[in-house]
């Protein structure tokens, strides 16, 4: 007796699918074509073109190309790893997603697209000098790209906190709101307000306290900004209230506002102030100056404080001595009133913006490897790709309001796109549903003109000391 063939898909044999609202059949089938979803990516890539990126990376790699003729170059793998987080990825196996946009591969002249390993052994090469030798010179590159303001930059200081699951190097039980007593790493953070950019970071143990390392960490932060930046101002909450950087901070006539943490003195000052001048129906403000328990001269705080109702939450600390009151406290070596210095500190909010994008938009906080430099190279391929967006966005879209990069990844880099030929040319077809090249056409005429763009005439005023060219 023959046996019977087992059940068969005939080649010819269509499958099709039932859409979830109606009846009629859609037919799946397949096509040769390379199809990419991130189209709109082609301005972004412009944009790195015409400022250089990839004759700068490859210049300061402080490792010698692989001797294997199949090896990819390490320049390569960077890259992938910034576009990687550009268009999502959260982990290194997320860099998989990209090894079959042979559209994206052709937009970024890659012959063959580095596998999540290579990415991470590529930062496994990382130690403490390697990072020295190759991520400050490449900030220091970016910085001469920004424009500086005609008053000068805003210096924003902040940490954060990175859930660890694991015994990483550098991961400690310490300050972690989330989860607390397990394992974190706790960045230091300084970024330039008005430009939307990190200027300088830091990943720390997760034991350190906020202003643990501040004062080598500003050191090095200044040392980076190009000759003639200079600093407005320095903003920083209650966990950077330490005499070191004071005192750091006035010897280089740098003025600042950082809040004051409460002590007992404070307290008791805050509460016996009787001049008080209204700011509205809410709020009032007052002054006075005092030399703390360590200190080596008297300084200036600056209080507000907030009548509490409500319709509101009151911003700030509570008194026992006064009442239906909250109290915010600011020490200072600037002359302006309480109301401008309570205002100019309020801006400083932005900051916490960049660090929810940096953790929520490009996944800051997931790539960690088990040495501790490697997973801070990692950390600062992430700072570095928030910056080159910022900058993106500055020369393609100077007149709109900034978008965070989940925002510019949802808006223009996600556009259909095939990969065609025309003539000996090969062709990047973007889908005319995502805007075509009506919409991403003049993005990437507007990359083309970075060079043409005049750097404004920088003078610094007078009353202001310029911190670039390593005048620390």
């Amino acid at each position: 007796m023959l046996k019977q063939p087992g059940p068969t898909l005939h080649k010819t044999t269509r499958t099709e699918i039932t859409p979830l609202f109606g009846q009629a059949k859609l037919v799946m089938d397949e096509t040769p074509k390379a199809i990419t979803p991130f189209g709109g990516l082609a301005s972004f890539i412009s944009f790195l073109g015409q400022i250089g990126f990839a004759g700068e990376v490859q210049r300061r790699l402080p490792f010698a190309e692989p001797a294997s003729n199949n090896a990819i170059p390490l320049a390569h793998a960077l890259t992938a790893f910034l576009m990687s987080v550009v268009v999502g990825a959260r982990r290194f196996a997320h860099c998989q997603w990209l090894r079959a946009d042979h559209v994206l591969h052709a937009m970024l002249g890659l012959e063959r697209f580095p596998g999540d390993d290579t990415i991470r052994n590529f930062f496994l090469r990382f130690s403490q000098s390697h990072i020295e030798s190759f991520w400050r010179p490449l900030w220091r590159w970016l910085l001469l790209l920004l424009r500086c303001p005609a008053k000068g930059f805003s210096l924003d200081l902040d940490s954060t906190v990175f859930c660890r699951e694991g015994q990483q190097e550098g991961a400690r039980k310490g300050f972690n709101p989330r989860r607390k007593g397990r394992n974190s790493h706790h960045p230091l953070l300084a970024v330039l307000a008005e430009a939307v950019f990190v200027l300088h970071g830091w990943l720390r143990s997760g034991n350190t306290g906020p202003a643990r390392g501040v004062v080598a960490f500003l050191q090095e932060a200044l040392a980076l900004l190009p000759e003639g930046t200079w600093i407005r101002t320095v903003r920083a909450d209650s966990g950077f209230f330490d005499q070191a950087l004071l005192e750091f901070l006035e010897a280089r006539d740098l003025p600042y506002v950082i809040v004051a943490r409460l002590t007992t003195n404070l307290k008791r000052r805050c509460a016996g102030i009787k001049d008080w001048t209204v700011i509205d129906e809410h709020h009032d403000a007052g002054e006075f100056t005092l030399k703390l328990f360590g200190w080596s001269k008297e300084r200036r705080f600056v209080v507000v404080r907030e009548r509490v109702r409500d319709s509101k939450a009151a911003v700030g600390r509570r008194l026992i001595d006064v009442p239906g009151y909250t109290f915010r406290i600011w020490v200072t070596n600037r002359t302006d009133s309480a109301l401008e210095l309570w205002r100019d500190y309020n801006q400083r909010a932005c900051i916490e913006q960049r660090i929810e994008e940096l953790k929520h938009d490009l996944a800051a906080d997931g790539f960690c490897l088990q040495p501790f430099f490697a997973t801070e190279s990692a950390f600062l391929a992430v700072l570095f790709t928030f910056n080159l967006l910022s900058l993106y966005q500055q020369q393609t879209t100077p007149e709109s309001p900034y978008r965070q990069p989940g925002t510019l990844r949802t808006a223009v880099f996600l556009c259909g796109a095939v990969l065609g030929v025309m003539g000996r040319d090969a062709v990047v077809k973007l889908s005319t549903a995502w805007g075509g090249l009506a919409k991403h056409k003049p993005l990437v005429e507007a990359t083309l003109n970075w060079l043409n763009v005049p750097s404004p005439k920088l003078v610094p005023p007078l009353d202001r000391l310029a911190m670039g060219g390593g005048m620390i």
